[in-house]
């Protein structure tokens, strides 16, 4: 049975939610939605395939039950037929019935008669160590006319259907290890059939039935290759294997298709789009799909696959691998948690499988990951509603050209970019380490100073998003209207996950298994529930702009039963994912920026963590500085700058005493202004979190100076970073930001960490720039000269950098 094409239709593309534009801390204006085409099929039910599900939806389960054997005992009825080749050959291996233990070429197996009305044979096995081929593991029967045999080539990955004269039929199962075996009596024929799972049959053969053909036995074990009991050529190889089961099921009346057919007419009004999102300029795609129910009755989606690609292997590995290359299209999906990384989505929602109809690929055993599968791994078990509907998560690919590094990375991130374009949004920001009144408005006070934008109450600063008194409320409301008065944009930060509430509230899981973060609440509970209704409340009421929310939902499943947001395990990640985002995508829409150290970006996330390890802030200063770099160096790999956040602990954090801390600012102002050289440098944030900006004219002349270098060249260092020379504090390190589409082309900042000055001559690559021939290059804002290029675009920057400095060029 399957869904039938029924029209398409071609529109322009959608946003996804709203979003209110923030264009003050943005490069430059960016397109919402993502411009391009809309393409839906839309696949619908007609009679005939009502009638096919009718006919499939009588699975073995609906017919009546004749016999079922698990072997937890040896019936009487079942006739032991083992060869006497080796005294270990047995079909009751150390008492357990059902286990065979047989030479290879051996013959080993159970016969018994069956029901006079069985219309369907099933049987379930595993192959255990037995790697046997002619005399493989399998399921035969014994007609007045002919032996057939389904029969296991354990070594070759196949099962084979032996037809009583010749093999007629195969399939490929690969190195599964268990197996469903089924023979079907339908229209005067024998249908062989084989499971991976015991739900979606594959037919390997079929026989005609000739008049007064009728089944006389059963058979379960190893058979030789015409479904005998004779050995074959001595081996000295044995292994061990299982008969799991045996079932005989009757028919059904005619009565129970023609009711269930009209049962399923209201599936006439469900319909099935698929959904494709084109875009301009960018190879590029999203897949999604959406169930429509107009019918009168509730539906349930219990699972789905909205994309599966087959593609060919990008390396020739006939042996093992540890770490696989996977086909050159990066994939993302919006359904993604647990973590920062890109690497996340593969524990969430798609998954890199072998396929076992690729029979040429040139891997031995097959297990080439070369299908690639979008699925949640679990649920969504969600109910429709009559007149409801249902989408799943979106999917994007993208094509990529190259194998390069560099170029792979453009692409990836613009792809982010372009499909969370408020990713752009990089307000220059502050944490403040009290919520009292006094140490928040002279943070508000001190960052309008100098130009910062964003003032946070910091984690440990006392700030309570779940306190929703009417005090707390008031107050909020006084400071958010105080921050804005000066231009300035104010919020907080709350811990959602890795916290315990009680045993009520808390995921419950299996014995086990452990919440990702040691504890955390359902968020489906009736204190996550509470949770969210006061989050809402407090940005509504209060005019706050900003929220961190540490330790996002990590994609923990929750067997409770009795939480009022799920039912069980199977509809709870999904419905927690809602309620999260749902929340989020709430704050787009109000313009709230969002701090959050998961991949959310897709539903509305501004900025994750860049990658650092928070104990490096605790090394000595002079250490923090190429640290620092570094991280940058690496995490704008997978990232624009504005995509990351990194850290600037003013005060003592995590221990380091005072060779790691910069307060008092004054006191170590050469550092302080490294550290602003470096972020603002590279176009990246920074949580600057203590009490205080600065603490002397001096300073704030210094955090003032690199304020306004960042918003002067705002755009091109808010653009794509090319990697040029990774820091090591052993020579110069170097990126260079390109913007082809700007004013300013490009902008090369060069560092020197050593303890003495430097003449280089360094060839950096402007193709990226777009710039070709001659280009103007200006030093600092003062010096312009022209510079030549080469055919590949290369171009020679001699500079002379003072020791622990840094000097930079913006390239027209």
């Amino acid at each position: 049975m399957a869904f039938k094409f029924h029209d398409y239709k071609i529109e322009d593309t959608k946003p996804r939610f709203g979003w209110k534009k923030r264009p003050n801390w943005m490069p430059k204006e960016m397109p919402w939605p993502v411009r391009g085409k809309e393409l839906t099929f839309n696949y619908t039910l007609d009679q005939q395939a009502i009638d096919a599900l009718a006919a499939k939806s009588k699975s073995d389960q609906n017919r009546s039950l004749l016999l079922e054997d698990k072997f937890q005992r040896l019936a009487s009825d079942w006739k032991l037929m083992v060869s006497k080749s080796h005294a270990r050959n047995s079909f009751v291996n150390e008492g357990k019935v059902g286990e065979i233990m047989a030479l290879e070429n051996a013959a080993v197996f159970a016969e018994r008669a069956v029901p006079q009305d069985a219309k369907v044979l099933v049987a379930k096995m595993n192959k255990g160590t037995d790697q046997s081929n002619d005399w493989g593991l399998g399921f035969g029967l014994t007609l007045t006319n002919s032996s057939p045999r389904l029969y296991w080539r354990a070594s070759e990955g196949k099962v084979v259907f032996f037809d009583g004269k010749r093999d007629n039929g195969t399939f490929e199962v690969g190195k599964a290890d268990q197996l469903w075996f089924r023979y079907e009596i339908a229209d005067k024929e024998l249908l062989a059939q084989a499971s991976l799972d015991g739900q979606q049959w594959h037919t390997v053969g079929h026989l005609s039935l000739k008049s007064g053909d009728k089944i006389q036995l059963v058979r379960v074990g190893k058979m030789d290759p015409n479904g005998g009991n004779k050995d074959g050529k001595a081996s000295t190889k044995e292994g061990r294997s299982k008969i799991e089961g045996f079932w005989a099921y009757g028919d059904f009346s005619s009565q129970f298709a023609g009711d269930l057919s009209s049962k399923l007419a209201y599936m006439k009004n469900v319909t099935v789009q698929v959904h494709y999102d084109l875009y301009d300029d960018m190879p590029i795609f999203s897949k999604w799909i959406t169930v429509q129910n107009q019918s009168d009755r509730e539906i349930v989606v219990n699972s789905f696959k909205s994309e599966q690609l087959a593609v060919f292997e990008p390396e020739s590995s006939v042996d093992h691998r540890s770490r696989w290359l996977y086909h050159n299209i990066t994939v993302e999906t919006d359904y993604t948690f647990g973590g920062m990384s890109e690497e996340v989505v593969y524990s969430s929602s798609l998954e890199w499988k072998k396929d076992p109809l690729y029979t040429t690929q040139v891997h031995y055993d097959r297990e080439t990951p070369c299908l690639l599968e979008v699925a949640p791994k679990m649920g969504p078990e969600q109910q429709v509603a009559a007149v409801g509907e249902f989408a799943s998560y979106r999917v994007w690919e993208l094509l990529n050209d190259s194998w390069e590094r560099e170029r792979k990375s453009l692409g990836y991130r613009k792809m982010l970019r372009s499909m969370a374009p408020w990713a752009t949004e990089n307000p220059i920001l502050m944490h403040v380490r009290s919520s009292d009144n006094e140490s928040v408005k002279k943070a508000i006070d001190q960052a309008a100073e100098v130009g910062f934008e964003m003032v946070i109450m910091t984690f440990w600063s006392g700030f309570n998003a779940e306190d929703d008194s009417p005090e707390n409320l008031k107050r909020m409301k006084e400071l958010a209207d105080y921050a804005h008065s000066k231009g300035i944009e104010l919020g907080g930060y709350s811990l959602l996950a890795s916290r315990h509430i009680d045993a009520k509230n808390d995921v419950v899981l299996p014995e086990g298994m452990h919440p990702r973060f040691g504890s955390s609440p359902c968020i489906e509970s009736e204190w996550g529930q509470a949770y969210f209704k006061k989050l809402y409340n407090l940005y509504e009421s209060s005019g706050l702009g900003v929220f961190e929310h540490d330790g996002s939902y990590p994609g923990d499943w929750c067997y409770a039963t009795d939480h009022p947001g799920h039912h069980n395990e199977k509809d709870s990640q999904w419905n927690q994912f809602k309620r999260i985002t749902d929340f989020y995508k709430w704050c787009r829409e109000k313009g709230i920026y969002l701090n959050i150290p998961d991949m959310y970006f897709f539903n509305g996330g501004n900025k994750v963590g860049m990658g650092y390890r928070e104990a490096n802030w605790s090394l000595p200063r002079t250490q923090q500085e190429i640290v620092e770099r570094q991280n940058i160096f690496d995490g704008t790999w997978a990232k624009a700058p504005s995509m990351g956040w990194m850290f600037v602990p003013l005060v003592e954090y995590q221990g380091g005493g005072k060779e790691a801390t910069i307060e008092p600012l004054k006191d170590h102002l050469p550092h302080y202004e490294q550290r602003l050289a470096n972020l603002f440098g590279a176009g990246v944030q920074a949580c600057y979190r203590g009490p205080q900006l600065y603490d002397s004219p001096e300073t704030k002349n210094v955090v003032t100076k690199w304020v306004n270098f960042y918003k002067k060249h705002r755009e091109v260092l808010d653009s794509d970073i090319i990697h040029v020379r990774r820091p090591d504090g052993m020579d110069y390190d170097a990126i260079l930001h390109v913007n082809p589409a700007g004013k300013e082309k490009g902008l090369l900042m060069i560092y020197n960490p050593l303890d003495e000055a430097i003449t280089r001559k360094i060839k950096v690559n402007l193709y990226y720039t777009g710039l070709k021939g001659n280009v103007q290059v200006v030093e600092q804002d003062q010096n312009s000269r022209t510079m030549p290029l080469n055919a590949a675009s290369e171009g020679i920057f001699e500079v002379n950098i003072p020791a622990k400095s840094q000097t930079w060029f913006v390239i027209k």
